[in-house]
């Protein structure tokens, strides 16, 4: 097993000076014992040991970086990485392939748990009822035996899947869960993620698409974009990209779709980061554009949803300058100005 302070210099060589609770963090993924597995594939006794960590607190804290850092200094350990959403992409997969057999979530677990001792989940979140009963048993069966588990969440484990259907089911085959891996708050701190994006290039004028993607893949474990249309509410939008929970949209074309307001409460509710790019100058010709710009802002405001608004050389005055708004784009203009600062989101 790694060194904590091997961690912790890597950590340091990177930039990042560890507070006390991501110390702490690193001593307990230091302490983790791994299983041996049989080749019996037997089940694991009720009274053995915390088999992994289940690690939750607010986006930027380090979660994933630490965890990164932690695996990659396990040279002995094999080790499987997904984010959730390429893990449940993995699973029905698998679910497909293996469909008319019997028992086809046990030869998921199989896949999963054949040559490998720790799997790593990243970014945990459960919205979907198929997904709810499918992830539940299968992270039940994978603790059952004996493989050691390393997950990422923004949620306690009670919090998960809140007001999901058939909710219960899902907490029931969780249970497990919480006794088998020990529950770990990585508390408030130093939100590095948002301060390394609010500080990128912070005195540039202009910045290009690539700029912006320079910016995604520098502070967003993916190893593509994922998608270019953005599903909200039962309907498809047309967007730059979504990737993980970053969205990134373009103004002058974003805001010319029927969107509303439940349309944005959904955004600021699923999304960590919300980019947006493409500014362009309106006038009362355009107020159905502007109005909705107005509605996002407000509810992104009230929410403190982090936006990084890449306005470039485009005045933020600018980008309205009708008459029949009058004080209400005073108002979102003021929001604006206090939005792209870090103080706003601290």
């Amino acid at each position: 097993m790694p060194a904590s302070q091997n961690i912790i210099d890597e950590l340091k060589n990177q930039g990042i000076k560890p507070d006390s609770s991501q110390i702490i963090l690193i001593d307990n993924l230091c302490s983790i014992e791994f299983n041996k597995k049989s080749i019996f594939n037997l089940r694991i006794k009720k009274n053995i040991k915390k088999s992994g960590i289940y690690i939750w607190g607010d986006v930027g804290r380090g979660k994933t970086l630490i965890t990164q850092t932690f695996i990659k200094s396990c040279t002995n350990i094999v080790t499987k990485s997904f984010h959730y959403i390429d893990l449940m992409k993995f699973i029905h997969k698998k679910l497909s392939e293996y469909s008319g057999k019997k028992n086809p979530l046990i030869k998921v677990k199989k896949a999963l748990y054949k040559d490998c001792q720790l799997l790593f989940i990243d970014e945990f979140q459960v919205e979907d009822v198929a997904d709810a009963m499918i992830i539940g048993n299968l992270i039940s069966e994978l603790i059952h035996d004996g493989l050691n588990i390393i997950i990422t969440s923004n949620a306690h484990p009670n919090d998960l899947y809140k007001d999901g259907l058939q909710r219960k089911k899902f907490l029931d085959s969780m249970e497990i869960l919480k006794q088998k891996l020990e529950i770990f708050e990585l508390d408030a701190g130093t939100d590095y993620r948002t301060k390394k994006i609010m500080e990128f290039n912070a005195d540039a004028k202009n910045y290009s698409d690539n700029d912006i993607r320079e910016l995604i893949s520098g502070n967003v474990d993916a190893e593509k974009f994922l998608s270019s249309k953005l599903a909200v509410n039962n309907r498809d939008f047309e967007c730059k990209l979504v990737i993980n929970n970053l969205l990134w949209i373009e103004f002058s074309n974003f805001f010319r779709q029927a969107t509303g307001t439940d349309d944005y409460i959904f955004i600021c509710d699923r999304y960590d980061w919300i980019f947006i790019s493409d500014f362009m100058e309106c006038d009362d010709d355009s107020l159905d554009i502007i109005r909705r710009f107005i509605s996002f802002v407000d509810i992104a405001y009230k929410e403190k949803s982090k936006v990084r608004f890449f306005f470039n050389s485009h005045d933020i005055s600018k980008t309205y300058s009708g008459e029949k708004l009058g004080i209400i784009w005073d108002r979102c203009e003021s929001r604006l100005k206090e939005m792209i600062s870090f103080h706003h989101l601290s």
